[in-house]
């Protein structure tokens, strides 16, 4: 009776354990990832998101219930992924699911009620398709979800996967939360110093800028507008320096443009020197907007400009945004010949495609404001984090170069994606394409920082291949298939990327001797395999007419992009500063023609233009020093030898596939956005087999049909005779 007491009082105690052990997993619980990529774990830019919340966060969910499989699971991975996210961030993160489905065919009050909320915040139920006793129907389902951050709304509007709902998620949070946390996170405001010289205003009306006694209202009058939209995050000063030696060192440490002018003794000026910037500085970061530009044009002259107010504040903003981490502006440049970002619905009219690079439009502004640049007539703005140049086809001149190069110097990188042949289709539906060669300019800039473009399409054995209607096989030779041994996975930004399709590629050299004497270090990012060979000259893309060399020395493996980062050298160090062509707004704005020398101001920048320039042989030899930046902060410059990679016909509208992931990371990274580059990546699933020998595949075939069962047989054989010794060990031991 004991005995049995015993075991009751055991079995009692081994289940209240079990109890209260699931009670305690309720709250205090741990999970195990075990996939390679961390699919199944929070990223850490999904973390930081919601761990730097500064106002209440609210996410509503309008999820349709007994959804047939695989909408079930994905329900259910929403469910977990805001339990993650809930259990990282804290009392400022809350969701909540709202019932939107009919029970038993009939909707409750509350369920109307849902949906009516669910339809003002514009989420609406979309159509499935679902297997019910053998037949397929189609269903309405609500499968959306919006985020409420203060005022701001974000919506998703259908999830109807689980792939790349973490990045949807993450990427929403961040942008109702980046400004605001950022501005709420400073542990000081920010500086901002007017360095402007009282002398400067003798010299003014002498060199066109009547408006400079005002200049100084006019920067303040724009703090003060920042300041009251920004949780009053800047601390203004003015300062002036007249002092020769204290010109130089503060313009060399902010890089100001400094003048300096001689006697003037008809206009009783004496000698002098002064400087005009505005300095931001935050901890141990400095930026400086330049507040007076000087530009060289053919025939007038040098010509001086003044800031223009109109835009001040959005230049100080780029600057201050990117100072503290929360910049969202992208360049992109939009003359010389380069593709459309948006189409154009003249040319579609007219039979056209209108514009090939949507889908990588529409995939960028979900990141990123693009500014888009006309180099032309603009300049680049100060504070972008990169500029994107994509297949230019007309010249640049030594001043637009210029631009380049100076806004390098300043720490924007620089994402040029770029071909070696122009193509010009035929007229009319007879003729083949025609190629010629690219010659804009940009290439001895390039050459300059360390990187060359060889005129030629790659050509790879190991390309994508094509299979036609009529049946058969067809190998796209100009269209490269990289797979993970071409594919650098060791930058953070490229990991789990294993394949990607070029098209037209050209490939690239590096420069050595410029590289090694500027100090900046090159990653290769991507190249063919050993069997690729170079079209030159004579281009003919017909797949009918390429086929590969007869002999395997004439193949070899070519670079298609690089990554260079480091302290670049200027083109233009040692060089005077190249004057700006004169364009029709030049023209127009000089009512006489100007004699070589004359100073005016033609610039449509000035707050008020000046209607009297300076009388001729009066003009002031007025010396602007600190012009040119000789050596770059800290910058990256990307290069890809092929911008096909950006058309709408290699890419993905969700941005899912390598070749988007591949495009994007590159741009996060460039704009120092390497968490979110990480989390999209850890989204690829495709893991290609490695290729094998048909000796190697027919021995794992044998290994699979024949050695599965052999090993089996080998191991019941050593179970069976193990027992036998055990058996007779025992027999022995009892005398048996």
């Amino acid at each position: 009776m004991g005995f049995f007491k015993e075991h009751y009082i055991k079995f009692v105690l081994y289940m209240a354990v079990i109890v209260l052990v699931n009670i305690v997993g309720l709250t205090l619980f741990f999970r195990a990832d075990l996939t390679a990529s961390k699919i199944f774990s929070l990223s850490d830019a999904s973390q930081k998101a919601v761990a730097t919340l500064s106002e209440p966060l609210s996410i509503k969910v309008f999820f349709s219930n007994n959804l047939p499989a695989p909408h079930n699971n994905t329900q259910r991975y929403l469910k977990d992924l805001l339990d993650e996210y809930a259990a990282r961030a804290g009392r400022l993160f809350n969701y909540q699911f709202y019932n939107v489905s009919s029970a038993e065919g009939d909707l409750s009050a509350n369920a109307v009620e849902n949906r009516e909320l669910a339809q003002s915040y514009g989420i609406s139920p979309i159509q499935i398709r679902m297997m019910e006793n053998d037949e397929l129907k189609f269903t309405n389902a609500y499968m959306g979800l919006v985020l409420i951050h203060g005022d701001l709304i974000e919506k998703i509007n259908a999830v109807t996967s689980a792939d790349g709902l973490e990045y949807q998620l993450t990427t929403a949070i961040q942008k109702l939360n980046n400004k605001v946390s950022a501005l709420l996170r400073l542990n000081d405001k920010i500086q901002a110093t007017l360095y402007l010289s009282s002398s400067l205003n003798d010299i003014a009306p002498l060199i066109g800028l009547d408006n400079l006694p005002g200049l100084e209202q006019t920067v303040k009058k724009t703090i003060d507008g920042i300041n009251a939209k920004s949780l009053d995050l800047l601390s203004f000063d003015r300062q002036d320096i007249t002092d020769k030696q204290a010109l130089n060192d503060i313009g060399k440490k902010y890089d100001l443009l400094a003048l300096s002018w001689p006697d003037i003794q008809d206009q009783n000026i004496p000698a002098g020197q002064g400087a005009a910037g505005l300095v931001l500085t935050y901890q141990d970061q400095a930026a400086s907007l330049p507040l007076i530009t000087a530009v060289d044009l053919p025939i007038i002259g040098t010509t001086y400009q003044m800031a223009d107010p109109d835009t001040l504040e959005q230049d100080i903003m780029g600057i201050i945004e990117k100072m503290i981490g929360i910049n969202q502006d992208i360049g992109f440049l939009a003359d010389h010949g380069t593709p459309a970002l948006v189409p154009d619905r003249r040319t579609m009219m007219q039979g056209g495609s209108g514009g090939d690079m949507q889908v990588f439009n529409d995939l960028l502004s979900h990141r990123y404001n693009i500014r888009q640049i006309a180099l032309k007539d603009q300049t680049i703005p100060d504070g972008l984090n990169c500029l994107i140049i994509t297949k230019p086809t007309e010249p640049f001149s030594d001043y637009e170069l210029f631009q380049i190069d100076q806004a390098l110097m300043k720490g924007t990188n620089i994402a040029f994606f770029g071909d070696a042949f122009n193509e010009i289709a035929p007229r009319g539906s007879m003729g083949m394409p025609q190629y010629f060669p690219i010659d804009t300019g940009l290439e001895k800039l390039l050459a300059h920082y360390g990187i060359t473009m060889t005129p030629a399409f790659v050509m790879d054995k190991t390309a994508y291949k094509h299979q036609p209607r009529e049946g058969g096989e067809q190998i796209i030779y100009f269209a490269p298939m990289l797979k993970e041994d071409t594919i650098n996975n060791t930058p953070a930004f490229m990991r789990n990327i294993k394949g990607i399709i070029a098209m037209q590629a050209s490939p690239l050299s590096l420069v050595s001797d410029n590289l090694t004497s500027a100090g900046v270090t090159a990653t290769r990012l991507l190249s063919t395999s050993k069997e690729s060979w170079l079209m030159k000259d004579e281009i003919n893309l017909n797949p009918m007419f390429i086929s590969p060399p007869e002999s395997s020395e004439e193949m070899d493996s070519y670079d298609l992009a690089y990554l260079l980062e480091g302290t670049f050298t200027s083109y233009f160090k040692d060089k005077p500063v190249p004057e700006k062509p004169m364009g029709e707004e030049d023209i127009s704005e000089s009512d006489t023609p100007a004699d070589a020398g004359e100073t005016t101001d033609p610039a449509a920048t000035d707050a008020v233009e000046s209607d009297t320039a300076a009388p001729e042989g009066d003009t002031p030899e007025v010396v602007a020093q600190n012009r040119i930046l000789e050596t770059s902060r800290p910058a990256k410059i990307f290069v890809l030898g092929c911008s096909q990679m950006l058309m709408d016909n290699m890419l993905d509208p969700e941005g899912r596939t390598t070749n988007a992931t591949f495009i994007l990371n590159t741009i996060d990274h460039l704009n120092g956005k390497d968490e979110i580059a990480a989390m999209r990546s850890k989204q690829q699933m495709l893991n290609p087999l490695a290729d094998t020998t048909a000796f190697v595949r027919t021995m794992i075939k044998a290994l699979n049909i024949a050695g599965l069962p052999v090993l089996v047989f080998v191991f019941g054989i050593g179970v069976w005779g193990t027992g036998k010794i055990r058996r007779k060990k025992i027999a022995k031991q009892f005398n048996a």
